[in-house]
């Protein structure tokens, strides 16, 4: 017992040793504060000052619950878990009479009472290596609990703030271990260290590689749906989201360009934004410390922390501080160290509190009147809302009604057919979405074609059009007479039981679902054999004759060898939600039997992507997000660095994404040709592309940047005109208008020609005549969503957006656009899929 005593005390000496030295919390906050002694201070508890290591997650975890037991001005909250299993918290802090009633204030908020509390939500850190404002978190929070100060008790009696200390926890650890390892003993502030610059799957993103501050609207990722559902519990009068920019900055709080914000927000928004900037910039002054607003940055795009709160009656407002990525940095403002960075952040989560506080009632009206004038513009418009239809898809449909839900918006279910401009929308598959109601602002967000602007500079993408994204037809609505709906808004069903019959012939499935290859890939990787239909085809059921689409699935019984074959078929297709009939005989009453060579064995797959340095981690994200997370396909992912060390011969399938090639040895690009000839088949997207015509890999020409820079008169241009021109050169992110061949088998379950793109960038394939290789063709006019300068839509225009043709006895599919952007775009992802299982279903001679 003695030795055992001995040892805890040296244990807790060591302890209360560091705690001797770290730094003070105190030294954070406002000066002349009195604290409660009771309430546990970081350094206490962490062993070290904030500032003085990157904390992990699960020690700002461990010290936000003690927080919680020791104050009763916290409410801690689990909102859910990530990919990698780590904790979303939102701290509540209020008065403990306020958090004791707390559903009951937030009614009151919803109802627009004036009685009802300020809430102000801080949320610190999406961006997991911008990691100083997690730490600003654990003083801010510290602040509010222990306090003794008059003017902070006022604050909480008349406020419920919301801290979301740590939005995106697995790029949080990520970066810090990345930090923590390549720490050395004695600081290094030289920015070349490799403490400050990261591997290529950065922190910045999710565990699947998303940026987590683009999927506010999108509502893609895990943690996003988390926040969501308590974001519009508090609804939030004002929001601060809190960044880190490059090194050699300063410090940036929002408004940003004026003439850059989005016409849905209203003007009074950007006031009371350049009102709280009187604030932070009192607060940065008596410190001395740099700082500069109105510039750079934008309030457009609204899937942004900052930007999402304006169109749901709040006002966000952007934070950048300069980043020391690791300790300390050598900038061209001098020295930049860590605690510096969590100071300003604590500076500015303090001047919104008491600035909002200040103006309570002006954030308060605004949002009643931000509300009121929503109803007011709905009933001004030409339409009375949209009609959305979607036959063949219930998976994107019913994701697409999900989205819309998420965001609090109602959509109701047609009771009965509807015709509108000789269209036929059947009950069973089409929605009306009135405008008329309180998310009228949120509604033509996600709906909007705009494609005029009174500025043509974006920090983000200019078009995100959900509907166009997701492959939904929709129309607007003049007049609602003869429409009839139902009375209750729009509500996922449950899951149907989906039956077979065990002594069937055969079993065929349709290509158009969604999760159609998520079901061919299971069968595929269980054993189970398959064929794809190349031509359509009517079969005999136990229900009656079906006709069946080129791209249908069929599974003879007649070629199976796994004994659980049926059983595997009936447990996926319950688990996908996927209609598999029951064929009762070979011969079909139309079109080619089952026994045609028409018929073709569809191979199990094995998925290369190529990625690391030089390969876009966003891009390989969506890629990998699609295939592995929604269609549970394993995706094998080399860094550029290895792959010359790869036999090629074990995969059926390459992946490129966007990148830089370069690096990549001659001898590498001798295996690709070689594995290509032997049978292997090449996906390259944008650059990828581009690369592999460069190698006379894939047979096209591309538009040259020289091109490209010649369409553009330069002539009279001043030095202030060299922005705008680089603007007019650029495509952020758009939306255009494909007109895809249907008969291609890569074109497989899709029943509308018109395929809406995602483009953010200038690469453009050359027309040319080779037949049979275009997938898809731009029309004639194909922006439908976001700027392009018109000089690149007419550049643009007519030429190919997908080819694919022969190399040898393998395939090359490539495409200049993001198939896949952001998670959300489902109506072009599944041109991926078909390109893993219908390669070997079309020939293409390259001329």
């Amino acid at each position: 017992m003695g030795y055992r005593l001995t040892i805890s005390l040296l244990v807790t000496f060591y302890l209360q040793s560091l705690v001797a030295v770290a730094a003070n919390v105190e030294k954070y906050l406002p000066k002349m504060q009195q604290y409660k002694q009771e309430i546990t201070k970081p350094e206490a508890m962490l062993g070290f000052g904030l500032g003085e290591r990157h904390i992990r997650h699960d020690q700002l975890v461990h010290y936000l619950e003690q927080l919680a037991k020791e104050s009763k001005r916290i409410k801690l909250t689990n909102i859910g878990y990530t990919k990698e299993m780590r904790k979303q918290l939102l701290l509540t802090v209020s008065t403990p009479e306020n958090l004791a009633q707390l559903p009951h204030l937030l009614q009151q908020a919803e109802q627009q009472s004036a009685e009802a509390p300020l809430v102000i939500w801080l949320g610190y850190s999406v961006h997991g290596d911008e990691i100083s404002g997690s730490n600003a978190a654990l003083a801010v929070a510290y602040y509010l609990a222990a306090s003794n100060d008059e003017s902070v008790q006022q604050i909480l009696k008349d406020t419920i703030i919301v801290i979301e200390p740590s939005i995106n926890p697995d790029g949080m650890d990520r970066f810090v271990n990345w930090v923590n390892t390549h720490r050395g003993s004695t600081e290094n502030a030289d920015p070349n260290h490799i403490e400050h610059h990261q591997g290529w799957r950065t922190g910045r993103t999710n565990h699947f590689g998303f940026d987590l501050n683009r999927d506010w609207l999108l509502l893609t990722q895990q943690e996003t749906q988390n926040r969501m559902r308590y974001y519009h519990q508090y609804q939030p009068h004002v929001l601060g989201d809190y960044h880190e920019m490059g090194a050699n900055g300063s410090y940036f709080f929002q408004p940003g360009i004026l003439s850059r914000t989005h016409p849905l927000t209203p003007k009074t928004n950007t006031e009371l934004t350049q009102l709280l900037a009187t604030f932070h910039a009192k607060a940065l002054d008596r410190d001395n410390r740099l700082y500069y607003s109105q510039e750079k940055f934008d309030d457009f795009y609204y899937g942004k922390g900052s930007t999402y709160p304006d169109i749901n009656g709040g006002v966000g407002i952007l934070f950048e501080q300069a980043s020391s990525r690791g300790v300390q940095q050598d900038t061209v403002n001098g020295l930049l160290t860590f605690e510096y960075g969590i100071q300003n952040h604590v500076y500015t989560s303090l001047s919104t509190i008491n600035g909002a506080w200040q103006n309570r009632t002006q954030f308060k009206q605004y949002r009643k009147k931000f509300y009121q004038e929503a109803l007011k513009l709905a009933d001004d418009e030409k339409f009375t809302g949209y009609l959305l239809t979607e036959k063949q898809d219930k998976y994107r449909l019913n994701t697409f009604l999900t989205k819309l839900k998420q965001h609090q918006i109602n959509v109701y279910p047609l009771t009965e057919d509807f015709r509108l401009d000789g269209k036929l929308y059947q009950k069973e598959s089409s929605y009306y979405l009135p405008l008329a109601q309180k998310q009228y602002r949120v509604i033509q967000a996600l709906f909007n074609q705009q494609q005029e602007f009174q500025d043509n500079t974006f920090y983000d993408v200019s078009g995100w059009t959900l509907p166009l994204a997701m492959d939904i037809d929709f129309q607007t609505v003049k007049r609602t007479w003869g429409l009839d709906i139902a009375k209750t808004p729009w509500q996922l069903s449950a899951d149907k039981t989906i039956s077979i019959d065990r002594q069937a012939y055969a079993y065929a499935f349709e290509w158009h679902d969604f999760l159609a290859p998520k079901l061919l890939n299971q069968l595929l990787a269980h054993g189970v054999q398959a064929k794809v239909a190349n031509r359509i085809f009517s079969a005999q059921t136990q229900s009656g004759n079906k006709s069946f689409a080129a791209g249908a699935i069929i599974i003879p019984a007649a070629i199976q060898q796994q004994p659980q074959w049926r059983e595997l078929v009936a447990q996926y297709a319950q688990e996908n939600q996927i209609q598999v009939f029951s064929l009762t005989t070979g011969l079909t009453p139309q079109g080619i039997d089952l026994g045609s060579g028409s018929m073709r064995k569809i191979d199990p797959v094995k998925v290369l992507l190529v990625g690391g340095k030089g390969s876009s981690q966003y891009e390989a994200a969506e890629v990998l997000y699609y295939l592995d997370e929604m269609l549970s396909i394993p995706v094998t992912v080399v860094e550029q660095s290895r792959l010359s060390t790869i036999d090629l011969a074990q995969y059926s399938h390459l992946l490129m994404v966007d990148g830089s090639y370069k690096n990549l040895s001659k001898v590498t690009v001798e295996n690709i040709k070689l594995w290509l000839e032997s049978g292997g088949v090449l996906f390259g997207q944008k650059r990828a592309a581009s690369w592999l015509a460069e190698k006379e890999i894939v047979k096209a020409k591309f538009v040259s940047k020289e091109h490209i820079d010649e369409l553009f008169d330069t002539d009279g241009l001043n030095y202030q005109d060299k922005e705008r021109l680089a603007a007019r050169k650029r495509i952020a992110g758009a939306i255009f208008e494909s007109q895809l061949d249907l008969s291609h088998p890569l074109a497989y379950g899709y029943t509308d020609q018109q395929l809406p793109l995602f483009r953010n960038s200038t690469l453009i394939i050359d027309s040319y005549a080779q037949p049979f290789m275009t997938v898809a063709n731009y029309s004639a006019k194909p922006l439908m969503s976001g700027y392009t300068d018109r000089t690149l839509v007419n550049r643009i225009a007519n030429n190919p957006a997908i080819i694919a043709h022969d190399y040898g006895k393998g395939r090359v599919i490539v495409s200049v656009d993001n198939l896949a952007f952001r998670g959300y775009w489902l109506g072009s992802a599944k041109i991926l899929a078909n390109s893993l299982f219908f390669a070997k279903a079309f020939s293409a001679s390259a001329l």
